[in-house]
């Protein structure tokens, strides 16, 4: 990662965790991503724009395995994902050999034109929903 992407990444991550992600996780028309915390074993509730397609839901990280939610999945991929004020349990996985920019073009657009700006590590997430 170069300097520049680095210095992007501690700002935006900072933002987020201190500012945005407090606030959208309050949003009744949020959607988030619990998973469980890899060391503390507490559940971790993540805003993230996605769309759910059948018993899919598709997200792309932004920041790929270097988003504390990634690895968290990869310690344990049993999530919850809250769409519509209702919680879906699933099972979470990475698909890197998903075209993770073309993917941000079938998902909400303002969510979407941030991770493109923002992001420095695109990684598609599919979560397969138990119903």
């Amino acid at each position: 990662m170069s300097r520049y992407q680095e210095l992007k990444f501690q700002a935006v991550t900072a933002f987020q965790r201190r500012v945005g992600n407090p606030v959208t996780t309050r949003l009744p028309g949020q959607v988030l991503l619990e998973t469980t915390g890899r060391t503390s074993g507490l559940p971790r509730r993540t805003p993230v724009g996605g769309r759910r397609t059948g018993n899919e839901f598709w997200l792309v990280s932004e920041y790929g395995v270097r988003s504390q939610y990634i690895r968290n999945i990869q310690a344990d991929p049993r999530v919850r994902v809250r769409i519509h004020g209702r919680w879906h349990t699933g099972t979470a996985h990475l698909v890197p050999e998903d075209d993770a920019v073309a993917r941000l073009k079938t998902l909400p657009r303002l969510n979407s034109a941030a991770v493109r700006a923002f992001g420095t590590n695109l990684l598609s997430v599919r979560v397969d929903l138990d119903e």
